[in-house]
């Protein structure tokens, strides 16, 4: 009992000796060193008009989603990616055993050049030195025959007037006159061809020829594109549905693609409060489990076919997001609220949404006290935040039009007032819409 006592109350002291020196990390010792002032960019609280707003569930969901599946048969030898990893448009999610299609295009390859060589060999034409040889031949034929011709009417006269012949050499010089003037006609002929080239028709067969070849070519290479599985867009790797080593066929998934560097929340709305919202409206949006970001997003589309028993409409709001090591800070299935506008105009106060310091228990902002625009003290102000208007978020809080607020270096000031700032630079209010005013002060 006495040690269970004993270890109380060092318990105690303890707990009271942390809660004494809190205090003093928080705030510098009175008479020690002042707090150097922190450099800052302000600009001024606004009031306008701005639509009524609420708040709607809504859900995160990728912009674009996608199961891509394989458009071939084939084994799967290699599959480098991992559920989690990011992918960029183009890269290989699978890959498919290739071996067999790649012999059949080298075949392929090796009888299209032969065509095309042929082509090349008769586009041409006959070369000098074969037209020659023709030429020489068609001489050689016409000697020959001019020979046996004039042998033969020698050889008929011969005959005609004292039978100095016989008839067996006469028609032996006829036949040899006859052969050796068919044969001159043929040598000719040869060479009419030889100079004249390979006719039009034998040009377009082969150039025919060499475009069936180049499609089947075509036909298996783009076979063997097929055999790596690729992504579809850049994102994320959301399922992994296949394996290596194991057989797929013909539209069997492989692996699901989602996108996330742009996002959409679906929110669904009841019809009273369609009508008032627009398509391309700066809204704001909460996720929960990314707590320090004021996220605005535009409205993308309102589909216009309603749950029929709980009469609300989709809407889809598009909203940028953000990739880190870890992932992208927005997932598919994140809850989300949604502030729509919902009504009519009203008066309303606005700051940047830069301002809105996220984190706590409440969102807050802070407001600079300075005389002289250079100089100045900043105190943090709760706020509850209402609907976007480009730039600008509604707040509703102690806050007044014209007052001046940290949107740049309020990550470094503490929650506590009266802390010293140096003014930077001072961002005129943007316009309605979220258009910056073209006078920007100093």
């Amino acid at each position: 009992m006495t040690n269970m006592r004993s270890t109380a109350w060092i318990c105690g002291a303890t707990a009271v000796l942390a809660v004494a020196v809190q205090p003093a990390a928080a705030q510098p010792p009175a008479g020690g060193p002042s707090r150097p002032a922190a450099i800052v960019v302000v600009s001024p609280v606004v009031r306008q008009e701005v639509a009524s707003g609420q708040a709607f569930v809504g859900t995160v969901m990728p912009s674009k989603k996608a199961i891509v599946g394989s458009a071939v048969d084939g084994r799967v030898i290699e599959f480098p990616l991992d559920e989690g990893d990011r992918v960029a448009k183009g890269q290989t999610l699978a890959q498919l055993l290739t071996d067999t299609i790649r012999l059949e295009i080298a075949a392929a390859e090796a009888e299209l050049e032969l065509r095309r060589q042929a082509l090349a060999e008769l586009e041409n034409g006959t070369r000098p030195e074969e037209i020659e040889q023709a030429k020489a031949r068609m001489d050689s034929a016409e000697a020959r025959w001019k020979y046996f011709g004039a042998r033969r009417v020698r050889w008929e006269k011969l005959y005609n007037t004292n039978r100095a012949v016989s008839e067996e050499e006469r028609e032996e010089a006829v036949s040899s006159g006859i052969e050796a003037e068919q044969a001159y006609l043929e040598a000719k002929a040869a060479y009419e061809l030889a100079v004249a080239g390979p006719r039009k028709e034998q040009i377009a067969q082969a150039r025919a020829q060499v475009a069936v070849q180049q499609a089947t070519v075509d036909q298996l290479k783009d076979q063997l594109s097929k055999h790596t599985v690729k992504s579809p867009f850049d994102g994320y790797v959301t399922a992994e549905r296949t394996e290596v080593g194991q057989w797929v066929k013909t539209g069997d998934p492989v692996a699901e693609v989602a996108a996330l560097d742009e996002v959409e929340v679906l929110a669904y709305v009841v019809e009273q409060h369609v009508p008032y919202i627009d398509i391309g409206a700066t809204v704001r949006l909460e996720v929960p489990a990314v707590r320090d970001e004021v996220f605005t997003g535009q409205v993308a589309a309102i589909v216009p076919q309603a749950d029929l028993q709980a009469r609300t409409f989709p809407v889809k709001v598009r909203v940028p997001n953000q990739s880190t090591p870890e992932g992208p800070r927005l997932r598919a299935g994140m809850y989300a609220r949604v502030t729509l506008p919902t009504g009519g105009k009203q008066q309303a106060t606005l700051v940047s949404k830069d301002a809105i310091v996220l984190g706590g228990q409440q969102p807050l902002v802070y407001v600079v006290d300075s005389a002289d625009g250079q100089q100045g003290t900043a105190s943090p102000v709760p706020v509850q935040l209402g609907v976007a208007d480009g730039s600008l978020i509604q707040v509703t809080g102690p806050l007044e039009p014209g007052q001046l607020v940290v949107v740049q270096g309020n990550e470094r000031l503490l929650p506590m007032p009266g802390q010293p700032v140096a003014i930077q630079r001072t961002i005129p209010a943007p316009t309605p819409g979220g258009a910056v005013s073209q006078t920007e002060g100093q």
